[in-house]
């Protein structure tokens, strides 16, 4: 007897991780988009049900991040089924923690899992991509990756894309802040010039190859010294209200760095114990409380798993 009906949770995830633009991620255990899919008799893929979205997702299949990857991974195995989406937000849209890449990373896991499992998992990666391209109109991994994956993820290369997989300290903290606003993935990278200046490109190569070096030899002195952006930080930081008063806060509790999640305006802090970890996130609360913006604050460790069928 076939499975009718199948309920995955997705994690968020923080990408960029300081130089990392589009190429480093990890996942995190602090919330998780909920996605349902049951076949249905009507032959079509039908989006049943959104819900923490305040509105803002489309139900058409072809243009929501959820459904498009199940379309790609159908055309793929040249079947033609029905399908109800049901799709419960609960990583904040437009909140740097990988809201869209949860979306479609949620809705391709869960209908291979449906199906009996064609596809290995690693072989996923490209129809959540497609899901993700639609939000941010442009294919990164940072994302998309450690969601499915789970852990802290490098992606090499995308042409063909190439993902490394990253040992990390196993009492490895994250703090993040997310400020309740909205900032646009897609609009954010708008911002981004298209040249980089070569001394900078020095800089940020340094810092990329000493965050991976620090991670994968539990050198948390470096870790701490290699999270810097020169590029991107200060282009978004202005746009997060007491983005670096929040920064310097989670620096005077003692973290080991402390950025942009993503194109923000979450940010994340990593420390090497729970207790600072856990003052970072009250000292950075401070901060947003005294601007009076609503903020919500979680402490975690980083997400093995990836997404789990519940």
């Amino acid at each position: 007897m076939r499975q009718e009906k199948i309920k995955v949770a997705v994690p968020a995830s923080v990408s960029n991780v300081g130089p990392g633009f589009d190429i480093l991620g990890f996942a995190v255990d602090i919330t998780s988009d909920i996605i349902t899919i049951n076949f249905n008799e009507q032959n079509k893929i039908v989006i049943k049900k959104i819900s923490g979205d305040n509105g803002k997702l489309t139900y058409e299949p072809e243009k929501n991040t959820c459904t498009v990857g199940i379309l790609k991974m159908l055309d793929c195995l040249g079947i033609k089924i029905g399908l109800d989406v049901i799709i419960q937000k609960r990583i904040g849209i437009g909140s740097g923690l990988g809201s869209s890449a949860a979306s479609a990373v949620g809705g391709v896991f869960a209908l291979n899992e449906l199906l009996g499992k064609p596809f290995k998992k690693n072989e996923l990666l490209p129809f959540a991509l497609e899901g993700e391209k639609i939000a941010s109109r442009a294919t990164h991994a940072d994302n998309v990756a450690p969601c499915l994956f789970g852990g802290f993820i490098l992606i090499r290369g995308y042409n063909p894309i190439d993902i490394v997989y990253l040992t990390y300290p196993k009492n490895l903290y994250c703090t993040i802040v997310h400020p309740q606003i909205e900032i646009e993935t897609a609009e954010s990278r708008k911002l981004l010039g298209e040249k980089v200046e070569l001394k900078k490109a020095i800089t940020q190569w340094g810092n990329v190859a000493g965050l991976i070096a620090g991670l994968t030899t539990n050198n948390y002195e470096l870790i701490g010294r290699s999270i810097k952006d020169v590029i991107v930080e200060p282009i978004r930081g202005k746009f997060i209200p007491s983005y670096y008063d929040m920064k310097e806060a989670a620096y005077s509790v003692g973290v080991l760095g402390c950025n942009i999640s993503g194109s923000g305006p979450a940010l994340f802090a990593l420390s090497d114990s729970k207790i600072i970890a856990e003052n970072a996130g009250k000292a950075m609360k401070k901060i947003c409380d005294k601007i009076k913006v609503n903020n919500k604050i979680y402490v975690s460790k980083i997400n093995t798993n990836g997404p789990q069928i519940i």
